[in-house]
């Protein structure tokens, strides 16, 4: 058979199960053979991918398109996530009427992204609820999000009125109905904030580690705790989307058993890589805050247990402007597309000695796995066409205006980490190589429907 592409003599990762050297033939954006060593193949073209691994392209299950430029977002932030070995991004979608709102902003990614695309919905009120298993079912969307940071004072701040625990269990409840449904939720109790932050400010304080004295982890933890035990009772999976406190990961712990709705969690990049003391200061900034070096350590170790099961970026594409020109008015948030590998790759792969597999596991697999995207996320035949291409012993120089995103800065900026991606493709198609997007790169990605 002549191929279309062959990515030959690589080290072949498996995701949660092991590497194995081989060379992987590509045909119609389709995974088509896998060949041992021993064998030949021919194609229409073909990457050398000796001293390198090929993983299946990462599905990054945490974006935030839109909150840059808006609609322009799907061109920058595609093209971002292209340079860091993202071929798939799920983004959450907010808006009064999801039924309305939903159409218009999938036909805008895919007039505009490079990469495929899929939603999250943002449930803010009673009618996102009500009318969830329409929207649900007409646009595939199996997973939704309830944002606890947004009770009282400080959602009404931000427009929403309507967030409390009679709305979370009605989503949970909801969200049980759905075929391959999960209820992601922020967790952050935000009614004891006040308690702290006042003293902080009052001090004069205006350092990162004062963000993560202003909402401590055991905040995280205790609306970690009453999401599981209401999940548990309307019987519906949920999951604790970026997860920053080991303490948290304890609680999970000792909730999780069989015969109840699963508990998954979720952690990002940044959570496993800065800590409060970091040198990003203010540029570090982000919700749930950055915590104790401790922390970083803890999650690691519930990545490499498996108990973490999916990594994302939260990333959000502001500009450096935002992010002051104090702690307290910062914008919370940061770009983490083009990032997420290399960072992963550093603290993880190289510096605690996380296996590559399992890195994959919760970067593609896993996120492939938990929201209902089949033939994604591995390497096998029959499969998307989807890889990135490392080169593990490379090096990446993290400098953000060449990062392609609409926003200028990054927490990273500055840093060389240890491991490059080298190709980014796409069903096939390379979309990124040597540290550059494609020549002449155009729309391409598609929307992902799912359920």
């Amino acid at each position: 058979m002549l191929h279309d592409l062959l990515l030959r003599n690589g080290d072949i990762v498996y995701p949660g199960e092991g590497v194995r050297r081989g060379s992987v033939g590509v045909n119609g954006g389709r995974i088509t053979a896998l060949y041992d060593p021993s064998e030949t193949a021919q194609a229409a073209r073909i990457i050398d991918c000796t001293d390198r691994f090929i993983m299946p392209g990462l599905i990054d299950p945490h974006t935030h398109i839109g909150f840059g430029a808006k609609e322009a977002d799907f061109v920058t932030e595609s093209r971002s996530a292209a340079l860091g070995g993202v071929t798939g991004l799920l983004s959450f979608h907010r808006s009064d009427d999801l039924r309305s709102s939903t159409g218009p902003w999938k036909e805008a990614g895919e007039s505009a992204s490079v990469i495929d695309f899929g939603f999250h919905f943002g449930v803010t009120n009673r009618l996102h609820v009500d009318t969830l298993a329409e929207t649900a079912a007409k646009f595939g969307v199996t997973s939704i999000k309830v944002y606890l940071m947004y009770k009282g004072t400080a959602g009404a701040a931000k427009g929403f009125t309507e967030v409390d625990d009679a709305l979370l269990y009605r989503a949970l409840l909801a969200g049980a109905r759905i075929r391959g449904g999960v209820v992601g939720v922020h967790c952050e109790n935000v009614e004891l904030i006040p308690i702290f932050r006042e003293p902080l400010q009052a001090q004069g304080r205006n350092d990162l580690a004062a963000w993560d004295e202003q909402s401590p982890g055991f905040l995280e933890t205790e609306n970690v705790f009453r999401v599981c035990y209401f999940g548990e009772k309307a019987e519906c999976p949920v999951n604790i989307v970026h997860m920053s406190a080991a303490e948290s990961l304890d609680i999970v712990r000792r909730l999780r058993r069989p015969g109840r709705a699963p508990i998954h969690v979720e952690t990002c990049a940044h959570y496993l890589s800065l800590h409060r003391d970091s040198a990003c200061g203010l540029l570090g900034k982000v919700n749930p805050p950055l915590r104790q070096l401790s922390d970083v350590d803890g999650l690691w170790e519930g990545v490499r247990t498996g108990e973490i099961s999916t990594i994302g970026s939260d990333h959000v594409p502001r500009k450096r402007a935002t992010k002051g020109p104090d702690i307290w008015t910062a914008t919370a948030g940061f770009p983490g597309l083009a990032t997420m590998l290399p960072v992963l790759l550093h603290e993880g792969f190289h510096k605690r000695e996380i296996p590559i597999e399992t890195i994959s596991a919760a970067t593609s697999r896993n996120v492939a796995a938990l929201y209902s995207l089949p033939g994604r996320g591995s390497i096998a035949p029959g499969y998307q066409a989807d890889f990135a291409i490392v080169d593990p012993q490379g090096e990446t120089h993290i400098d953000p205006s060449g990062l392609e995103s609409h926003s200028d800065y990054t927490p990273f900026e500055g840093m060389t980490l240890r491991g490059a991606v080298t190709h980014t493709i796409l069903r096939g198609r390379i979309i990124a190589e040597g540290g550059a997007v494609a020549a002449g790169l155009q729309a391409g990605g598609r929307y992902i429907f799912r359920g």
